[in-house]
């Protein structure tokens, strides 16, 4: 590929993060060059909207497309290994939405199709691209609050219980910890020396068998505690502490978080951190996937991997288990 000329995008999909996608890259002079969905009529009034220079009749072709580059993949999570697969052997770098694939064994499948075929596998976690999540890193690894001991964790909203909604849907791999569970699992492991290698975990299943709520504790080797409360049936805070041993930061409103408090608890200082903005979340993720198709950025795929085995085991330990997965 010519370095210098600028990379070609499809997506898959045309809900609220393809259009959140179009629109960002419009924010960095950019055009989206094709879209596909398995409804042609709605590909076409996405293109319509977002000026798409191509709408497939048959979405399939994206994979294909000598003229493509770089897939964004926006369906649901249920439907993402399909697509992964076909994406990835056919030489196409791909942008994932959260969460990845349904589980491990999925996503291991799919990362060693990007190592055979060269191409740059990535989720989209707003977490490991939003400006302030690096600067707050930055922070800490220099030391000015000692080593991070604990982390606590809260994500949370009330959706009410209509079991064809896709929240609670076990046909469209609904449950608590693959919708918001990833954010907060994603914003440990940045934050932690090493991923965790022990758990104990609380669960409360809606009525489909899907994990609706639950309160898991984590460690790792350095000792590290985390700490972490979800639900999609009763609304709290998005809170995030990072503990250390002579202070702590607050973060509200993660994943996409521009502002965070830091508390020195020896001087008793109290300072606000901002980075970035939460309307430009998609154009740092954007930024970073060509910057990595460039060989000039990291999209920390073993993070994402980390964080899949965590929740494949949650999931095994409560009995959570999808149809693609019965299959198997």
């Amino acid at each position: 590929m010519n370095q210098d000329r600028q990379l070609r995008w499809a997506v898959l999909g045309t809900g609220v993060i393809a259009n959140e996608m179009a629109a960002a890259l419009r924010s960095m002079g950019r055009t989206l060059d094709a879209v596909g969905n398995r409804t042609y009529g709605k590909a076409v009034a996405f293109a319509e909207k977002y000026g798409v220079k191509k709408v497939y009749s048959d979405f399939h072709e994206m994979f294909t497309d000598p003229d493509i580059d770089v897939i964004y993949i926006t369906t649901p999570h249920n439907t993402h290994i399909e697509f992964l697969e076909l994406a990835l052997t056919h030489g196409k770098h791909v942008l994932c939405e959260k969460s990845i694939t349904l589980n491990t064994q999925e996503l291991e499948r799919a990362a060693e199709l990007a190592r055979e075929n060269h191409v740059v596998l990535a989720e989209a976690m707003t977490i490991y691209h939003m400006p302030l999540y690096r600067a707050l890193r930055e922070r800490l690894a220099a030391g000015e609050l000692g080593r991070v001991n604990l982390i606590q964790l809260n994500f949370g909203s009330f959706k009410e219980y209509d079991m064809s909604n896709r929240f609670f849907n076990r046909s469209l791999a609904g449950g608590a910890v693959l919708d918001i569970g990833v954010y907060a699992l994603s914003l440990a492991r940045l934050f932690l020396d090493s991923s965790p290698d022990q758990m104990k975990s609380f669960v409360r299943k809606a009525p489909t068998g899907v994990d609706e709520s639950a309160a898991i504790i984590l460690t790792n080797r350095e000792g590290q505690l985390v700490s972490a409360t979800l639900s999609l049936h009763s609304k709290q805070p998005k809170r995030a502490v990072i503990s250390c041993e002579k202070g702590y930061v607050e973060i509200m409103e993660y994943p996409r978080a521009e502002a965070a408090v830091i508390v020195d608890a020896e001087t008793g200082k109290v300072e606000t951190v901002r980075a970035g903005r939460t309307a430009d979340a998609l154009a740092y993720e954007l930024a970073d996937m060509e910057a990595a198709i460039r060989g000039e950025g990291d999209m920390l795929l073993p993070y994402t991997m980390d964080v899949m085995a965590l929740m494949t085991a949650l999931r095994s330990e409560w009995g959570v288990v999808y149809p693609e997965e019965e299959r198997l």
